[in-house]
């Protein structure tokens, strides 16, 4: 028998799963008439950080992995480089999230958009040091801007639909472990 906690996290990790690829139909469908508009946010981006920053024992590593890997699939970018750079910003906070729990939204914010800058700039690098046409910067630093601007209202859909809040200083999980 699965005890409540471990039922707990897959329901977390299936519930993600699932967004993830709501998420990926709703961007492929051709909706959007005008492609030289400004770009949208990347949502699965600012999902994954929204609930790593909240509960970072939902997410494993492997589920974030293979979600931005079917990312790389279907929007033919070089296989596993997004994925491996997510998979080091979403670390980066993982190893932070006991002491970032006391952080006002507008420091975490700030985080936030710090890793998503950095990110960035990571994948430009390693995309440049290889010589692989990129889009323009201009466009890139939209579409984080606009992650950046979307990052609130998913920690909000994510508090009020999804029950997904920070665990507190000393709380334990029903078994009496600490969060």
């Amino acid at each position: 028998m699965v005890d409540p906690v471990t039922s707990r996290r897959l329901a977390h990790a299936a519930l993600y799963l699932g967004l993830v690829l709501i998420i990926l139909f709703l961007r492929m469908l051709p909706i959007n008439p005008v492609s030289d508009g400004f770009p949208g946010p990347d949502l699965t981006l600012a999902l994954t950080l929204a609930w790593v920053m909240r509960r970072p024992d939902y997410l494993p590593a492997a589920l974030i992995v293979a979600a931005f890997l079917l990312e790389d699939f279907m929007y033919w970018r070089p296989i596993g480089l997004w994925a491996l750079i997510v998979l080091g910003g979403t670390e980066f906070l993982r190893a932070r999230e006991e002491s970032s729990r006391d952080l006002p939204f507008v420091l975490e914010a700030v985080l936030i958009g710090s890793v998503m800058i950095g990110m960035l700039l990571a994948n430009r690098f390693i995309l440049g040091l290889v010589m692989v046409e990129q889009p323009p910067l201009g466009r890139e630093l939209l579409r984080m801007l606009a992650t950046f601007v979307a990052y609130p209202f998913v920690v909000a859909l994510s508090a009020l639909a999804f029950g997904l809040r920070r665990a507190a200083p000393g709380e334990v999980d029903d078994l009496g472990r600490p969060l």
